[in-house]
């Protein structure tokens, strides 16, 4: 990855992005913008929400929607998938190969010109099956 600084980046942005890059997890925005007003104190909600469009739209973070009002951002570009916990909302990537053959047959099904497929597996995670007893 390219070094934050030689990115040309306003302060506030190289913030933000060097918040997401520097996550082990998928953050929302609010996660962003409390983690961006550590290292910099005078950030506001509305410039870390306005640099994650910019990153975003740069290609320099990747956005998770899930169908929910709070989309995730995440330091990972290149495609990958997601498994989610249904009970305490555990966030993981998953590395998996997806035939051709599976983004034809959905391209038809949907008659959608496929672009890219990403696939997310819904359950319990191993933390939350040990509370199961």
């Amino acid at each position: 990855m390219k070094e934050i600084e030689d990115l040309g980046l306003t302060k506030q942005r190289q913030t933000v992005l060097q918040v997401i890059r520097e996550s082990d997890k998928h953050l929302t925005a609010n996660e962003v913008f409390d983690d961006a007003r550590r290292l910099l104190p005078g950030i506001s909600f509305a410039t870390v929400y306005n640099s994650l469009s910019y990153l975003k739209n740069q290609r320099l973070i990747g956005e998770i929607k899930l169908g929910t009002n709070a989309n995730l951002y995440d330091r990972k570009l290149t495609r990958h998938d997601h498994a989610i916990c249904n009970n305490c909302g555990k966030l993981v990537d998953l590395e998996l190969t997806i035939p051709n053959k599976l983004l034809e047959e959905a391209a038809n099904c949907s008659k959608f010109k496929p672009e890219t497929i990403e696939l997310t597996l819904r359950g319990l995670c191993p933390e939350c099956r040990g509370q199961e007893n």
